[in-house]
């Protein structure tokens, strides 16, 4: 069998408000409490599990998730970005904010989360030939 990732851990100040605020974006479930975690379902067998018990709030490191999505569901979670006036950029380094990238003939955006880890959607793959002609 492939080597395949079923779950990460990403440290929160509140566990439920990040896992919401996830799973509102993507029009996912209701997060569950699974154990000491709020867990987010994403596709393929893989949870995003949102934990506020392992470190202090000011021992959070802010992590990047990205997300491959279809045309459709990059219109679809755009609009909810916009609708919520949520922050966004085109760039993980917010140098390019209220626009969204083309790398590689796709499309791509970047949100914070409460507690300001990165959260990318994108519709295309990248390779290393996008990223450096970007």
């Amino acid at each position: 069998m492939p080597v395949q990732l079923d779950h990460t851990i990403i440290h929160a100040r509140d566990k439920f408000a990040s896992a919401r605020f996830l799973s509102e974006l993507i029009d996912g479930p209701e997060p569950q409490a699974f154990g000491p975690f709020a867990a987010v379902p994403v596709g393929n067998g893989l949870t995003i599990d949102y934990a506020d018990f392992v470190v202090k709030p000011e021992q959070i490191v802010l992590q990047h998730l990205a997300f491959l999505v279809d045309e459709d569901e990059f219109d679809q979670i755009f609009a909810r970005i916009q609708e919520r006036d949520l922050p966004y950029w085109a760039d993980p380094y917010h140098e390019k904010p209220k626009e969204i990238n083309h790398i590689g003939g796709g499309r791509g955006v970047y949100v914070s989360d409460p507690d300001g880890h990165a959260i990318e959607f994108l519709t295309r793959k990248h390779t290393l030939e996008d990223l450096s002609a970007s």
